[in-house]
């Protein structure tokens, strides 16, 4: 009895061992309370997801402005251009400094060996006011002022530039994808013709021929599908890098562009392009530039007079009074003329030059007036023939699809060839692409009569 009695303690003990390490184990699997917020984790993904930007063309520009290294480095040579000048013009103003000097002489029979020197200790601690008077410097400041205009101007047409080639791609982008749509409209009907081609072909209406040539048709639609794919593609990846400073292809067009833009009149161009034409504006200063050139060059010829104050001391000890306790603080004044008289014909020399650069300066000035002239007429009928175009382009569009479809249903009638819907769909492709290529080269016509003045025509 006692050995059953041990017994069944032995495995009651066990039991209770067991039943106590299962729940140790369930316990350390078991996730802490700190832990406890974890299934919150797939909300924050869902909201860090990253979200479509919706671009209108303002704001691809804006992007395009601060990420073009070009633009930027226009902006910055104006930018250093407008110091140049602001250091010109303070050239022209005195300037004060402060000099502090100590001479230390060897000294023979108490008295300094070298002539200029005063004493064998001598101090000097001065405020110096300056100014010099030349038509060198004058001559320097305006053709600072020059060379800040020609680089404003510059950086204008940087920026003008910048428009034309982000619209181009803007509705490039917008043209690519509307081709995507009209591939995979087109490839869809070119499986739908298969099929057709296959029934008829069942039931004895058509030859075994309308049903090659319905497969070759579909292929080639198909080969178009993914040539449209791959464009699209290439085109958001163009835009992305000329806008985007890291990568970035989440992203969607705004505007429409198949959007009603009107033509600005001939003689608003022509008024806005004279007034605010940046490349006659740069071609004119730098005209002026090479003009104060000249001027800077001639006066290499005049005097220059320059003016010294000085006040502070000059004396034997660092001190504002000297050993006797009078004062060392005093006053003097410098008046100096230079008066050039021969330098080997350098001034002359460089009076030649400056007038080769002002003739040259002329000369471009002559060439951008015709430029702008040329150029007004030549983009202006750019722009309307690209309208004029555009309304053709769309109705040709229209009518291909409706050839396509009422050419299908005469050959399931059996009143049309299969060459005639073959030529029907190709059509409806030719024409659709010829559609949306239209609209870019009208908008890009728009962006480049923009370069001339200055106003981007948008819906």
């Amino acid at each position: 009895m006692r050995s059953r009695r041990m017994l069944v303690l032995f495995w009651v003990s066990v039991a209770t061992f067991l039943l106590a390490s299962s729940r140790s184990a369930a316990a350390q699997e078991t996730p802490p309370p700190a832990s406890a917020p974890a299934p919150q984790a797939a909300p924050q993904t869902a909201t860090g997801a990253p979200q479509i930007l919706r671009l209108t063309l303002d704001e691809a520009l804006a992007r395009a402005r601060k990420n073009s290294t070009q633009f930027q480095a226009a902006q910055t040579d104006a930018a250093i251009a407008r110091q140049d000048r602001y250091q010109a013009g303070a050239a022209l103003l005195p300037s004060v400094t402060y000099n502090n000097e100590a001479l230390y002489t060897q000294l023979s029979n108490n008295n300094p060996r070298f002539i200029a020197n005063n004493a064998a200790h001598e101090y000097v601690s001065q405020a110096n006011v300056h100014e010099s008077i030349d038509l060198v410097s004058i001559s320097a400041f305006r053709r600072a002022s020059a060379a800040s205009a020609l680089a404003k101007a510059r950086a204008e047409i940087a920026s003008r530039g910048l428009v034309v080639t982000v619209v181009q791609s803007y509705y490039a982008v917008a043209a690519a994808r509307l081709k995507l749509e009209a591939a995979k409209k087109n490839g869809d009907e070119g499986d739908l013709f298969l099929k057709l081609t296959q029934d008829l072909e069942k039931g004895g209406e058509v030859a075994h021929s309308d049903v090659i040539k319905a497969e070759l048709q579909m292929q080639e639609r198909r080969r178009q599908l993914l040539e449209a794919q791959l464009g699209l593609l290439n085109a958001r990846l163009d835009f992305a890098v000329l806008i985007f400073p890291d990568f970035n292809d989440n992203f969607e067009l705004a505007e429409d562009l198949h959007a009603n833009v009107p033509l600005p009149t001939l003689p608003e161009v022509q008024q806005r392009a004279a007034r605010d034409n940046p490349d006659l504006r740069a071609a004119l200063a730098a005209v002026q530039q090479a003009g104060h050139d000249v001027t800077g060059a001639r006066a290499g010829y005049l005097p220059s007079l320059s003016f010294d104050y000085f006040y502070g001391i000059d004396a034997t000890r660092f001190a504002v009074n000297n050993e006797n306790g009078l004062s060392n603080l005093g006053t003097s004044a410098l008046a100096t003329v230079n008066i050039p008289i021969w330098n080997w014909g350098a001034t002359q020399s460089r009076i030649k030059q400056a007038e080769l650069r002002r003739t040259q300066a002329q000369r471009e000035l002559s060439l951008a007036q015709r430029k702008l002239l040329a150029e007004i007429r030549s983009l202006y009928a750019e722009a309307e023939t690209a309208l004029n175009e555009l309304s053709g382009l769309s109705r040709s569009a229209e009518l291909s699809a409706e050839s396509l479809r009422l050419t299908t249903l005469r050959y399931r009638g059996g009143e049309a060839t299969v060459l005639e819907v073959v030529d029907a769909q190709t059509t409806f492709a030719q024409a659709n692409t010829a559609y949306q290529d239209g609209a870019v080269r009208y908008r890009v016509a728009l962006a480049n009569l923009q370069t001339l003045t200055g106003v981007l025509t948008t819906p």
